[in-house]
Order: C-alpha cells, then structure tokens, then sequence
C-alpha cells in the first residue's frame, strides 16, 4: 500500500531520474534582438544566426545549461530580464555602470569594440556635431548626450542607416562590426567619418541581479573559451580579423 510518504519519496526519485537522463542541464532562456548582424539576426530561412548565436550555443553546452532563445525589441530588454521574461541576455550589449546598476554582467565575450561615424560620401567631419542618428539606448547614444546638436535616436541600427542615406540626419553613430559591411555593400553612398572612439568595458551577457549561480557558470565558460582560443576564432570569424580580441 502506497503511503503519501512513499508516493513523495516517488515523486523525487522520478525527477532525480528524469534530470539524471536530460544530463541534468539547467534550462535558461536567452533573450536577443535579432536585428544587429553580424552579432544576431534572422536569416532568409527565418532562423536566428550570427556571432551570439554560435556563442551561447557553445557557452550553454559548456556550461550544461539547455538554452532556448526569446527575441525581444532593444527597448525593453532589460526591463523584460527584469520582469523573467528571460533569465539573460546575449544582444551585443555593451557593459556599462549605468546598466550596471539595473542588473549583472557576465564576463566580457568581446572587447570594448570600435564606435565609428558614417555620413554620405564626402561629407566633411563637421556632421558629427550636427544631427547624428544612433540606435535608443545604446553605448554610443548615451555618449553622444548632450554633445551634438540634435541626436536622433531610432528604436532599430537599420533605420539610422535609412536616416543618413535619405539626409534625415548628418551621420550615424554606431560600432564598427555592424556599420564596416553596410558601408562596403553601399556602392560607394556612406563613408566613414570622423574619429573611432572605444566606449563602455566590452559586450557581455547580462543576468538579474543576485543570480550569481548562472552568472558563474557562464563566466566559467567564458573563461575556458578566452583560454582555448576558440572565443577569438569566433570573434575573427564573425566580427572580422580588423576586429580586437583577448
């Protein structure tokens, strides 16, 4: 005869089995934007793809975690971490103290990277202190506060890219992995102009704050990418060879 005792003590020993035979991988979903190559982005077949995508794969089976991905917009990626619409997130986030105080970061997974300027071909350095468009609350917008003349900010990189090609803005303010292809791909439209500036402590994942058991597996991993070599094998495979590396 089964007892509530014994049925418990059932109870446990089928969950104990049923982790024993995933591997025991803790679940963890990665929240992404999905619209910023080469870091991440939905590719012709409508599948994610990109640098952050090959990564937290690598990283998630390193550090035993099942990872399944939520793509969310930029604006509210870090308030929906918070609300654990998602337990971290991969969207080439720079490390910043601002954001720092909002939640927790993992280890850098890419140095700090180059922010560059392009306008329209030709266009004298001047632009950079006019109207210069930048993604919303980005690295390179909350640097730009306060210094130019009108910043525009857009809630997609792409449509700061539309804006400088219409003339709507003076130039565009972003990183150098993103704006080096759209620039090469635009028959001669866009150039760079004015100068590089590296801003914020590299690109990391970013978890809820105190969750220092996920934040430590993922930093682990991290680690014995940076030590392996792989993570810059990734980094020169996605970002490009010009791009800094550990």
């Amino acid at each position: 005869m089964f007892t509530v005792r014994t049925l418990s003590l059932v109870g446990i020993l089928l969950v104990i089995l049923a982790a024993s035979a995933c591997g025991g991988a803790q679940p963890v979903r990665i929240g992404t934007e999905g619209a910023y190559p080469p870091f991440g982005y939905i590719n012709d077949a409508g599948e994610l793809e990109g640098f952050e995508i090959e990564l937290g794969a690598e990283l998630c089976r390193r550090a035993n975690l099942e990872c399944t991905w939520v793509i969310n917009d930029w604006e509210s990626i870090i308030p929906n971490l918070q609300a654990d619409k998602y337990d971290a997130i991969m969207a080439g986030m720079s490390i910043t103290e601002e954001r720092d105080r909002l939640i927790d970061f993992s280890a850098a997974y890419v140095p700090p990277e180059p922010s560059v300027y392009v306008a329209l071909a030709g266009a004298e350095e001047e632009v950079i202190a006019g109207r210069v468009a930048v993604q919303t609350a980005t690295v390179q917008a909350g640097h730009l506060e306060g210094k130019v003349v009108d910043l525009v900010e857009y809630d997609l990189a792409e449509e700061t890219i539309e804006a400088a090609l219409s003339g709507a803005v003076d130039s565009t303010f972003a990183s150098h992995s993103y704006l080096k292809d759209i620039v090469a791909a635009s028959d001669g439209q866009l150039d760079f102009v004015g100068p590089t500036l590296f801003l914020g402590q590299g690109t990391g994942i970013g978890v809820r704050e105190g969750d220092e058991v996920l934040r430590g597996k993922l930093n682990q991993a991290i680690g014995s990418m940076k030590e392996d070599g792989s993570l810059n094998n990734l980094i020169r495979k996605w970002l490009g060879e010009d791009e800094p590396t550990f």
